[in-house]
C-alpha cells in the first residue's frame, strides 16, 4: 500500500522575530499573536491568516535566515501546500462518504478542478496532540518500524526548524495489485496555539533522482491537523486530507480502495504505536 503521505506545514521559523526592532518588531508580534488564535477560529480563518502571514514574512526570510535561492523555493512550495490544503479542508460541501469504520474512524472523497479525487480522513485519536507531533515529525523517520504500509522514510535535507525534504517507499499491496511507489517530498510542520498542521506536496531533489524499478508518484496538496478535543484536551481531533497521483495503469475504482484503506489502516497502526510507547514507558518507570 501507500506511505502515510502527512507533510507536512508551512515552513517558516520564528527566530528572526527575535531580532527585529522598533515598529517592525511590533508589527511581527502583531501578527504572530493573531496566528496563535488558529486553534480557535473555523477553516475560513485559518485562510485568510495564513495567506495574510505569507504575504508579510516570505518577502523578508531570505534576508533575516539567510537561506540560499534553493533553500527559499522549498520553503514557498511548503506554504503553497499549506494554503491549498486548509482552503480544501475549509470547503464543507461537495464530501462523499467513502467507507466508516466501525470504531468510527471516517473517509469522505471529493473532487477538486485541477487536483482531482482528493480524501479526507476524520478521527479521534486518545492522544494529546504534543505526543502524536513528535512522533509524526519528530520521529517521522522511524515509520518504517510501525506502519507495514511504508518500507522507508528518509530525510533528505532540512530547511531550518520547520521545512524539510523526505524520500518516501511504500510497500506493495497484498497480491502486488499496487506496486511499490516512491516519493520526493518537501514536508513542513507548524504550531499555531494548540494546534498543528503538517503539510506537504511533492518536489525534486539532486539527492533522490527517480530509481529504476520504482514508479514515482506524486502527492499534494497533502496536510494533518491536529487539534485538541474540545471535550477533552488530552484527546486529538486528526484531519488527513490525502490528495495522490499513483500514476501508472490503475483502475481508479482500484485506485479510490487503495486510497481509502490506506487511511484507515495509518490511523490505527498510528494508535498501535502510541499505545506501545506508552506501554514503554511504564517499563521504564517501573
Amino acid at each position: 500500500m501507500l506511505p502515510a503521505t502527512f507533510k507536512l506545514c508551512a515552513g517558516i521559523s520564528y527566530r528572526h522575530m527575535r531580532n527585529m526592532t522598533g515598529l517592525r518588531k511590533n508589527a511581527m508580534v502583531a501578527i504572530h499573536h493573531e496566528l496563535s488564535r488558529l486553534a480557535g477560529p473555523g477553516p475560513s480563518n485559518w485562510i485568510s491568516q495564513v495567506r495574510r502571514r505569507s504575504s508579510l514574512l516570505s518577502s523578508r526570510i531570505k534576508e533575516e535566515e539567510g537561506y540560499s535561492e534553493e533553500e527559499m523555493t522549498y520553503v514557498k512550495q511548503g506554504e503553497d501546500a499549506l494554503q491549498k490544503a486548509i482552503s480544501i479542508l475549509g470547503e464543507q460541501d461537495g464530501w462523499t462518504t467513502e467507507t466508516v469504520a466501525p470504531n468510527g474512524d471516517k473517509v469522505l472523497s471529493k473532487m477538486l478542478p485541477d487536483i482531482g479525487k482528493v480524501f479526507k480522513l476524520e478521527v479521534m485519536m486518545e492522544q494529546h496532540p504534543d505526543n502524536l507531533y513528535e512522533e509524526l515529525v519528530g520521529n517521522m523517520e522511524q515509520m518504517g518500524e510501525w506502519n507495514p504500509n511504508v518500507k522507508q522514510v528518509k530525510i533528505l535535507q532540512k530547511i531550518g526548524q520547520d521545512t524539510m525534504i523526505t524520500h518516501e517507499v511504500s510497500a506493495e499491496t497484498p497480491g502486488n495489485v499496487v506496486g511499490p511507489r516512491d516519493f520526493v517530498s518537501v514536508r513542513c510542520a507548524k504550531r499555531r496555539g494548540s494546534t498543528c498542521f503538517l503539510a506537504g506536496m511533492s518536489t525534486q531533489h539532486p539527492k533522490m533522482p527517480e530509481q529504476r524499478g520504482v514508479v514515482r508518484a506524486e502527492n499534494g496538496p497533502t496536510c494533518i491537523v491536529l487539534k485538541p478535543c474540545a471535550e477533552d484536551p488530552n484527546k486529538t481531533k486528526f484531519t488527513w486530507l490525502l490528495s495522490i497521483d499513483l500514476k501508472g495503469w490503475i483502475p481508479k475504482t482500484i485506485i479510490n480502495k487503495v486510497l481509502s484503506q490506506t487511511q484507515v489502516d495509518f490511523a490505527n497502526h498510528l494508535r498501535q504505536r502510541m499505545a506501545n510507547n506508552v506501554s514503554m514507558e511504564m517499563a521504564h518507570a517501573c
